[in-house]
């Protein structure tokens, strides 16, 4: 529950799907010296607060905010912010902030010890996915989605949200229980990066205190703080002048504050109160420099950080600013894109952009991943394009389409205003409770985003660099393998490479535009052969005269949404081993290269202000499309799809970049203990197929450009076999024409074909391998159990509650009763084609040294399912979830496509989900008993631990 400060979207816009206004994104405009005019002052004026939601403050100082919201249908999101977090610790604290957070989950006044979870899972909120929490620096938040069509359940939320505000009782032996769990948290992440982390950190943040008070603590404070420690600081912080309650969703905004107000009204504040300091990281005026090495380093980065005070964003003026830093952000992101698009790339990665820091800084950060050995080229690059920028500007093109973008995702967020989802709004309301950022409102956002972007100019747009890119407050960072540490370059010979590349001639940046029609030929346009509908599912069914089947689903979830998606069967399983390599990345090739009359490049600038995506890909078994759109760019969407099809382009100067970078991505690939037991787990559970195993660079060397082209034209040859499922805002006799016009135009030779069975699964018997990597004590565990499975909607159902069942099990054992494990995991899966198979997959991190005890008891687990079936009350939760998930799912485009392009794909009735109740109903302890001792038969079973490396 522990996450990295990040500062969260701070504006609505955040929430769908804009540019994030975010305080990185605000220049800083001094005040004018001279009398200010009317529109001046008016620029200067505090945003109201958007006018839709309620606030109110109690007299103890606690807040509240309330909004009725309909989307998602009887559902309600709270969130308990709390202005606090580790930054406020003692030495003797450090970490206790976030441990505080966990024990509100440990018992409560009214909801002692496990109780609250149980209450919950058994009123369909999922522990984790649903009911969660985080501690930041200076933010604790507390979320909790709720049902809010059963009154009983919404007054229990209140009632928890209470608890946790003032009233977690923190028991001694549940303190005792938890320091193991969080432990486990801290354990998950020690690796390369947490170990450079604590060298960088205190050199980034100026020696700060947010340099010595990272939310997870210290392992000494918490293995022997005495309980006293941290209820001093829940005495000392949690209090309603620190706190507020947000409440978005489908209730009475009325009825919710009067309730509100009955319930935290008696909230205390201490009689002596310590005053709530904001901390701040301090610019110092100094240049900073530092190398770090770790042999598990995968690549060389290098990063320029120049620090600068982060303004507000409270009225118009910072309003104006922080788009003008949003439209900076977008365009010079697209130079750097197109910097990585050559035959020779200067870097494996390399970006800038003005970021979000801590305690009251901003930054403007160069970063490079350099190929092995061209650290001095990579780095040049970068840091080349910032100082053209510096000298030479933006192009009025490049602000054209970036100011396109703005004005056209505005617009587009206009027409969802009344289907956006309730926590969008609760994540604005938070930034505006603990950060005091302008939230005017979706009718207000749009009023400014129309007023001011058409009047931005370049002159404001380049003055930003130069502003922003300054010799001092710069820090310069570098962290690389620790087998090139001799070869890392010094101070004063980096800043040899800056003024080496501020020394050179550069030429302004030329922004190619192409103006040719995307497309090099028409198409001939096709007919609907065939007609017909089917009013359970509410679709339609066509086929065009080419043979390609379209099914459309109408929709009112979103007002301005198309999801579409297409496959035919084949695939890769139809080519030789020899072909995979460049059959596997046939698609990704295709797509880098363009199609019709622009490059990959040109399309990009071409697309500018349309909301769409399409995308080729093939896979194993199937090739096909899948993107979406608005109503109103369906059309450039769907000639899209036709010039993937009929006019890929091939671009051997990008297939040349793509190559070489593939190659330089694998130099230190084996010194990473995730990938090299990524790759064996993969190895094992393919029985070592070649098409499985790990990237290498021989692998590489067997991917052909024209091999891939040949490949991807032969599988988009026949469009008599591709269905395509249209999903959302569709108006048939608008979408009718189109369809018949692109895709009833394909090529089309008639031809079935069917995807090959490649013999490819997870071994039978007994298997167990351990990989010894790494320096830290930390262990990975995947159990996994598979076999043949007897595919049907019921026994996929009920493979689904077994792990549900056993997942909540695993965590009551493995985290809450051992103490040895942070989130253990049980993940399932099924499939039809090529043969009917599942797999059950059991995961968690631990300690080495409780490696074989935690799988003891997760075996005996598993047994236990077997031989007695899971707990009633599991099988309850189970369904309580699966019913509460389902209520919503059934109202978004996301699944409707999801569920009958997968019911297409595998030839199954479409009209199954009908069966859903029925089906529900016949799942029981005994049911899921029988079908676990069927399947969990342990007959074939694979252990696969990750271990330190032995010393």
């Amino acid at each position: 529950m522990y996450k990295n400060q990040k500062l969260l979207l701070t504006a609505l816009l955040a929430g769908i799907g804009l540019p994030a206004l975010t305080t990185a994104q605000v220049t800083k405009n001094s005040p004018p010296k001279k009398q200010a005019s009317v529109q001046t002052v008016k620029a200067q004026q505090v945003l109201p607060l958007d006018p839709t939601v309620r606030v109110g403050k109690l007299p103890n100082g606690f807040t509240y905010y309330i909004r009725q919201n309909k989307e998602p249908k009887n559902r309600v999101v709270m969130y308990l912010a709390n202005k606090i977090g580790s930054i406020l610790e003692t030495d003797q604290q450090q970490g206790l902030a976030h441990f505080m957070e966990h024990m509100s989950f440990n018992g409560t006044k009214h909801f002692p010890k496990s109780e609250l979870i149980n209450y919950l899972q058994k009123s369909g909120v999922r522990f984790g996915a649903d009911l969660n929490a985080y501690t930041g620096f200076d933010e604790t938040v507390y979320q909790l989605p709720l049902p809010s069509d059963n009154p009983e359940i919404l007054k229990n939320g209140l009632q928890i949200m209470r608890d946790w505000a003032q009233d977690v009782t923190l028991d001694p032996v549940e303190i005792d229980k938890e320091r193991g769990v969080i432990l486990e948290e801290k354990r998950l992440d020690k690796g390369a990066s947490e170990r450079m982390d604590k060298q960088t950190f205190p050199i980034l943040l100026n020696q700060s205190r947010y340099a010595s008070r990272l939310p997870i603590g210290t392992e000494e404070v918490l293995l022997n703080f005495k309980p006293e420690e941290i209820r001093s600081y829940y005495r000392d912080w949690y209090r309603p002048n620190l706190q507020a309650l947000i409440v978005v969703g489908d209730i009475d905004v009325n009825k919710m504050e009067q309730s509100i107000k009955a319930k935290f009204s008696d909230l205390k504040n201490p009689v002596r109160e310590k005053p709530r300091t904001k901390y701040r990281v301090p610019l110092t005026g100094k240049n900073q420099f530092v190398v770090v090495t770790d042999k598990e380093m995968p690549s060389t980065v290098a990063q320029v950080v120049i620090k600068h005070t982060a303004p507000e964003l409270k009225t118009e003026s910072d309003y104006r600013s922080s788009l003008i830093r949003g439209l900076f952000n977008q365009m010079l992101s697209h130079r750097y894109k197109e910097l990585s698009r050559q035959a020779d790339p200067p870097f494996l990665e390399g970006g800038a952009g003005i970021e979000d820091l801590l305690g009251g800084l901003d930054n403007y950060t160069v970063t490079v991943s350099a190929k092995p050995g061209e650290l001095e080229k990579g780095f040049k690059a970068v840091w080349r394009e910032s100082r053209r920028l510096q000298l030479f500007g933006f192009t009025q093109t490049e602000l054209d389409r970036a100011k396109q973008n703005y004005l056209s995702r505005m617009d587009a967020a206009v027409k969802e205003k009344d289907k956006t989802a309730s926590q969008a709004y609760v994540e604005a309301y938070l930034q505006h409770f603990l950060k005091q950022i302008a939230v005017p409102g979706l009718v207000k956002d749009n009023e400014l985003v129309h007023k001011f972007i058409p009047g931005i100019t370049l002159a404001e747009l380049n003055g930003v660099s130069k502003e922003y890119i300054q010799d001092t407050n710069r820090d310069i960072v570098i962290m690389a393998p620790d087998k090139d540490k001799a070869t890392m370059p010094a101070e004063a010979k980096v800043l040899g490479w800056i003024d080496a590349v501020n020394a050179e001639k550069l030429e302004a940046y030329k922004d190619n535009v192409n103006t040719l029609p995307l497309l090099v030929n028409q198409p001939v346009t096709g007919k609907i052969a065939t007609e017909e509908k089917d009013v359970q599912l509410g679709i339609t069914r066509l086929t065009l005269s080419n043979g390609v089947k379209v099914i459309l689903k109408k929709t009112d979830f979103k007002n301005n949404q198309i999801l579409f998606r297409a496959f035919s069967n084949g695939g890769t399983s139809l080519y030789s081993d020899a072909d995979f390599q460049s059959a596997s990345k046939a698609a990704g090739l295709v797509a880098a290269g363009g199609l019709g009359n622009y490059t990959a490049t040109q399309l990009d600038k071409f697309l500018s202000g349309k909301q769409l995506k399409v995308k080729p890909y093939i896979s194993e078994r199937s090739q096909g499309f899948s993107g979406s759109s608005t109503p109103g760019d369906l059309e450039t969407a769907l000639q899209l799809v036709y010039g993937y099809v009929t006019e890929p382009r091939k671009d051997p100067e990008i297939f040349k970049g793509i190559i070489a970078n593939a190659k330089d991505e694998l130099a230190n690939r084996s010194d990473d203990p995730e990938k090299v037991f990524g790759d064996t787990v993969n190895a094992v559970l393919s029985n070592y197929n070649v098409r499985r195993t790990g990237p290498s660079l021989e692998k590489i060397s067997q991917i052909s450009l024209d091999r891939a082209f040949e490949i991807y034209k032969e599988r988009f040859s026949n469009a008599a076999d591709l269905t395509f499922t249209f999903v959302g805002s569709i108006d048939e006799a608008q979408i009718k024409p189109l369809l018949e016009k692109y895709l009833g135009s394909l090529p089309s030779t008639g031809k079935k074909e069917e995807a090959k069975n490649l013999g490819i699964g997870i071994p039978e018997g007994v298997i167990s391998k351990t990989v010894h990597k790494g320096s830290e004590p930390k262990a990975t565990v995947y159990l996994i159990f598979s076999g043949s499975f007897d595919y049907s909607y019921e026994n996929d159902l009920k493979l689904e509650a077994i792990k549900e069942a056993l997942e909540i099990r695993m965590t009551e054992r493995l985290r809450e009763e051992e103490g040895g494990v942070y989130t253990p995991g049980v993940d399932v899966g099924t499939s039809k084609f090529p043969e009917e198979k599942f797999s059950l997959v059991v995961s968690f991190g631990c300690a080495p040294a409780n490696v074989e005890r935690l799988i003891a008891s997760a075996v005996d687990e598993v047994n236990k399912l077997k031989k007695e079936g899971p707990l009633l009350e599991n099988v309850n939760k189970f369904k309580a979830e699966d019913v509460r998930r389902r209520e919503t799912e059934l109202k978004t485009n996301v699944f409707w496509l999801n569920y009958l392009n997968e019911q297409l794909l595998i030839n199954e009735p479409l009209n199954k989900l009908f069966d859903y109740d029925a089906t529900m109903n016949k799942i029981s302890v005994s049911s899921l008993k029988e079908i676990a001792a069927k399947y969990l038969t342990g007959k074939n079973y694979i252990r696969l631990v990750l271990l330190p490396e032995t010393k």
